[in-house]
């Protein structure tokens, strides 16, 4: 069989053939980090956007707040009933900041204390009514935002997305 010098330049020149492996490797390296770099200004730009809204969500719940505060209540909204030790811990925030928040929260009708059914000793708090219903009311503006951005896809889409990011957070 008769090899054609002009057709093997073109295949070499259009599909990147190179029998250099130490040059195939540094390309599929060059590649994949500018791959890596993408996704990390992606998850940035996610980020930030989510932090945003945490922000404007925080401020819809109630503007004289700190946004922490509101991290507070999303947690309790979350998980119910808890004590001060264990809100700090699972939002790794400073116990002396989440006492000084929930007193906020509980001086505007948001939070209450309660004693605990297992131990008498022990306070749980929780939201009250009027915190459910502004917790609901400002996840719901929030939520809106990112169903917004989502409605255009079909199932098979949103499902590959809610896989991939399963796949990428460990689950």
């Amino acid at each position: 069989m008769k090899q054609n010098p002009k057709y093997d330049n073109e295949v070499n020149n259009n599909h990147q053939v190179n029998n250099d492996p130490i040059n195939i490797d540094q390309s599929r390296l060059d590649s994949r980090e500018q791959l890596e770099l993408a996704l990390g200004e992606q998850l940035n730009a996610l980020i930030s956007a989510a932090h945003a809204l945490n922000v404007k969500a925080a401020a819809r719940f109630d503007s004289s707040l700190q946004p922490a505060a509101f991290h507070i209540v999303r947690w309790l909204y979350s998980y119910g009933p808890a004590s001060a030790a264990a809100i700090a811990e699972a939002t790794a925030m400073d116990r002396s900041a989440v006492s000084r928040l929930i007193k906020q929260l509980e001086s505007l009708g948001y939070v209450s204390r309660e004693a605990s059914p297992d131990d008498g000793r022990a306070i749980l708090l929780s939201l009250t009514e009027q915190g459910q219903q502004q917790t609901i009311a400002a996840l719901n503006e929030k939520g809106s935002v990112f169903f917004g951005r989502t409605a255009v896809w079909n199932d098979d889409e949103l499902h590959q997305f809610i896989h991939m990011l399963k796949q990428f957070n460990g689950l």
